[in-house]
């Protein structure tokens, strides 16, 4: 009996977006034949531009990739987080983190999501890695021998041994269920002009009306205010003077310094899980594994790691074993720890904090005090903050 013929491609991935921009550049270290497509026309992106915050551990996945010397270089497009200021309105209680504390240079990063795609795309010519621009996948679906990759367009399909998700389209792939759990909230973003520098000071306030995220970017704020959907239109149709009134209100003597506000804009949140991460032949990482609440700025970091951890896996295996149930149970495996503490932290902070329930306040004034008392639980806290529950 004859054995069923080579696909085309080892790997293809179906999203140039960072995360899939970030495992294609990581799997340039082998000798695979890779091949990735992308929805959106060459140089361009598919999103507005907006704010990115990315940790430590995120900064050196793309050390490694080769991105952040030439990104970090780039006029503005950097800014570091070196100490989170976190805190609750109407109630005690509070958590500093500091870059010195734990050892690190900055906590984080806040950059630009068209810088950051730029310099991936800059990286992606410079490694000689061909990306098919304006090829958006219809279905992507495997069978015991083959990952298929279906595009709009009337191209032949994309065969290769492993076929990997990164641009958010995990519906479209046979085998793979997602949930939603809609959190009837809807997040304000908008950047705020300041009258004295910010430091490089980030701030969580936990207020009645919900969480409010202020991150320093170039010499503003980046601010994302989680508000009930009743009250949104008001907001953002608020005159300047009465809006950072507003937002002043909330922060009392602990923030100041608001000058201005611009670029408001509103989108609903959510939480949506891919409940299992591989399919046959196929794996799905980044938005297309999940999608989370910005309350903790999480989600694009644990899609960062999931793409590297990935291609730690499939340059540890034979080329004939890409794909296989076996390889993509290492994969899941190495994830599991990581994801769930990503997507229940994100959840459980959501459900405790986002709420103003007076009987909750003072659990969670306790909790912070204790936290920042305890050197130990608070460098422990910090760690996972920077690197996940896995250490890269």
């Amino acid at each position: 009996m004859s054995s069923a013929p080579s696909p085309a491609a080892d790997v293809a991935i179906v999203g140039a977006g960072p995360v899939g921009a970030t495992l294609a550049l990581a799997l340039a270290a082998g000798d695979l034949d890779v091949a990735v497509v992308d929805a959106r026309p060459a140089g361009e992106t598919l999103r507005a531009d907006r704010t990115l915050a990315l940790s430590h551990g995120a900064r050196l996945i793309l050390e490694r990739v080769g991105v952040w010397t030439a990104l970090a270089a780039e006029s503005g497009a950097v800014t570091p987080i070196v100490t989170i200021d976190v805190s609750q309105a109407r109630g005690f209680g509070a958590v500093q983190l500091t870059a010195a504390e734990q050892g690190v240079p900055a906590l984080g990063y806040v950059v630009s999501y068209r810088a950051l795609q730029a310099a991936l795309d800059a990286a992606l010519r410079r490694r000689g890695i061909a990306v098919r621009y304006g090829a958006a996948a219809r279905t992507v679906s495997g069978t015991r021998d083959v990952a298929t990759v279906q595009l709009d367009s009337a191209d032949a399909p994309l065969e290769a041994r492993l076929a990997v998700v990164a641009d958010g389209a995990a519906s479209s792939v046979p085998g793979i269920a997602r949930s939603r759990h809609d959190y009837e909230q809807v997040a304000i973003v908008a950047a705020i002009a300041l009258s004295i520098p910010h430091g490089g000071v980030a701030y969580e306030r936990f207020t009645p009306e919900g969480p409010i995220a202020l991150l320093p970017e170039r010499d503003h704020y980046a601010l994302v205010w989680t508000r009930d959907p009743a009250d949104v239109q008001r907001m953002v149709a608020l005159d300047e003077a009465a809006f950072l009134a507003t937002l002043a209100a909330h922060f009392g003597k602990r923030a100041r310094g608001f000058a201005g506000v611009s670029q408001r804009r509103a989108f609903p949140l959510a939480l949506e899980v891919a409940r299992n991460t591989t399919a046959e032949r196929v794996a799905v990482v980044g938005n297309a594994a999940q999608a989370l609440h910005p309350i903790a700025g999480q989600g694009f970091n644990l899609g960062l790691r999931d793409a590297w951890e990935l291609a730690r896996i499939v340059l540890d295996t034979p080329r004939e074993a890409l794909g296989t149930p076996a390889m993509l149970g290492r994969y899941r495996g190495s994830r599991r720890v990581d994801r769930n503490a990503g997507i229940a932290f994100t959840h459980g902070l959501v459900q405790l904090f986002g709420n103003d329930r007076p009987w909750m306040r003072v659990p969670r004034g306790v909790g912070m005090l204790l936290l920042d008392a305890v050197p130990l639980a608070k460098r422990a806290f910090g760690r996972a903050m920077l690197f996940g529950l896995r250490d890269l």
